[in-house]
């Protein structure tokens, strides 16, 4: 990457078809720094190798995994993503819409990594009983 990365290397590192291989490694240690913080609504880690570990563990936990960006917003050393992600487990599809905050260090590499997205919803929604509760949970708070 260059010393920022651009609006079409993020497009890049935020893409992962269905079927397609994710990043490897050596491009996740490319884009990210050594002691990278990490956090999405369900966990947080410090460093690369735990960055790489997590990845790795929901490759692992699921069937195949799809990443789409949307819009993509650079300012000075801080880029959002909007994305959408897709997560085939056991034959049942689990939508999140999201977004990425991301920090650069000097250089141009990720140094802070945090993860928006309701993981709630999408993940128990469609759940047989569960999901009806959860959607009355959300009504008591939105009405």
């Amino acid at each position: 990457m260059s010393p920022r990365p651009t609006e079409e290397e993020l497009r890049q590192l935020f893409t992962k078809p269905y079927g397609a291989p994710a990043p490897r490694d050596q491009q996740w240690r490319q884009a990210y720094s050594p002691s990278v913080h990490f956090q999405d609504p369900t966990q947080e880690h410090q460093g690369i190798d735990a960055y790489i570990e997590a990845q790795d563990g929901l490759l692992k936990r699921c069937d195949d995994v799809v990443l789409e960006p949307h819009a993509v917003a650079i300012t000075g050393d801080t880029a959002f993503v909007e994305w959408t992600m897709g997560l085939k487990i056991k034959g049942i599809e689990f939508i999140y819409p999201g977004t990425t905050r991301l920090h650069f260090d000097a250089e141009g590499r990720i140094d802070d990594h945090r993860d928006y997205f309701d993981f709630v919803g999408p993940t128990f929604g469609p759940v047989p009983l569960i999901g009806g509760f959860v959607r009355w949970l959300y009504s008591r708070f939105v009405s």
